[in-house]
């Protein structure tokens, strides 16, 4: 467990059965009082036990959470296990809700909900509190609609940025699930406003620049996130030629060294492949729409770009206190493959970062892929502006 100078405390565990993880993390937390727990957990949990021992164990404390493809903690990383954050409600006042069946997303009335969740937060603090606050988002990673899900929350947002990540299960693609308010969700997106009275920012860091290579989507479906031609050609096979990898022999490690991105509005972002598919085309993380042109990317120091961007938040915020992160499963498996991996569990360690590896990363109006994405703490509580007399 590890106390956080801002009152958050994190804890974490390896163990294998749900009730006995969650004793454990709260044996570690002890008596703290405790408004607001976020979990993280490995999907191997019953989650019906998890979420019995979680009530049983934090009986005034409201849960959310969702299942994931790894996780890491102030201590370094967990292949497996539950790791928790628990938001005191001393200098965090924290509302969150449910978006149910978001494959069928009603845009209007998410947009309402989330416009409902921001004035129950607002009469806490005046408008010279906006600058602390976020949202975190928590989405089912197997439903594909994260695109329209982001872009409905961020609509309604009103300017209150958003970070989040999409729930995983160990690259088996089966079953994702998410906790609320005492319940199991699946289909769902799980939405938390918080303001705090410590300074915040969100980031993204990635670690790739384009080359010349490019392809254009020439038969997909937008849906299903499915690439079925790329060049007019057989999308895996074409992608394979290209990078001099044998088709057959395509894997997440291959997709994760090789990825592709996309152009928007002058940056490049990450398209990253999920899975070659029996018939030769490619599922994607994202949804790629037919006519785009996709670039090969090539992976740059993940170490150091992790390192400049962490640093930077560390002088922007006078020190960070903790970091709340979430990170494509795909950079993880990059990492391994490049032998730098301790490297990045270094960092996690030294800057105190707490979060899960994912199918996706939010940012904004933004669902991403091969990221690092989260809010930074930091140590001290913001100075209160002084307003101007009229």
């Amino acid at each position: 467990m590890r106390a956080h100078l801002c009152g958050i405390r994190t804890a974490w565990t390896e163990a294998t059965d749900a009730a006995r993880a969650v004793a454990e993390i709260a044996d570690a937390i002890g008596g703290a009082e405790i408004a607001q727990l976020v979990v993280f957990f490995s999907p191997d949990y019953e989650p019906a036990a998890l979420n019995r021992a979680l009530g049983a164990h934090f009986p005034d404390a409201a849960t959310a959470g969702c299942t994931m493809s790894g996780g890491f903690s102030p201590a370094g990383g967990l292949d497996r296990g539950l790791v928790v954050i628990a938001f005191p409600a001393k200098g965090f006042r924290i509302v969150s809700t449910v978006l149910d069946a978001i494959g069928h997303l009603d845009v209007e009335r998410t947009a309402s909900a989330v416009r409902a969740l921001r004035r129950t937060l607002e009469p806490h603090g005046p408008d010279h509190l906006r600058e602390r606050r976020f949202a975190l988002s928590l989405i089912d990673g197997l439903t594909d609609a994260e695109e329209t899900v982001v872009s409905a929350i961020a609509w309604a947002l009103d300017g209150i940025p958003l970070v989040g990540g999409s729930a995983g299960d160990d690259l088996t693609f089966r079953d994702t699930v998410l906790l609320h308010g005492g319940a199991i969700h699946r289909d769902a997106a799980v939405l938390l406003l918080v303001e705090t009275d410590f300074p915040v920012q969100i980031f993204k860091s990635d670690n790739f620049e384009p080359t010349q290579t490019k392809f254009v989507v020439t038969a997909s479906d937008n849906e299903g996130r499915i690439v079925h031609e790329l060049n007019a050609e057989p999308a895996a096979h074409e992608y394979a030629m290209a990078v001099g990898l044998d088709p057959e022999g395509l894997s997440p490690m291959s997709f994760a060294a090789y990825p592709l991105a996309v152009k928007i509005g002058g940056e490049y972002f990450c398209r990253s492949i999920r899975r070659m598919n029996p018939d030769g085309s490619l599922s994607f993380f994202c949804a790629v729409d037919e006519g785009v042109v996709l670039t090969l990317a090539q992976p740059c120091d993940i170490v150091a770009a992790t390192r400049a961007e962490l640093s930077r938040l560390d002088e922007a915020l006078g020190g960070i206190d903790l970091v709340i992160g979430f990170e494509c499963v795909l950079r993880r498996l990059d990492a391994e493959s490049r032998q730098v991996r301790h490297g990045i569990a270094e960092l996690y360690r030294r800057f105190n970062v707490v979060g899960f590896e994912t199918y996706g990363e939010q940012y904004r109006a933004m669902h991403l892929n091969q990221t690092f994405t989260g809010i930074a703490i930091g140590r001290q509580p913001a100075p209160i502006a002084v307003q101007a007399a009229s």
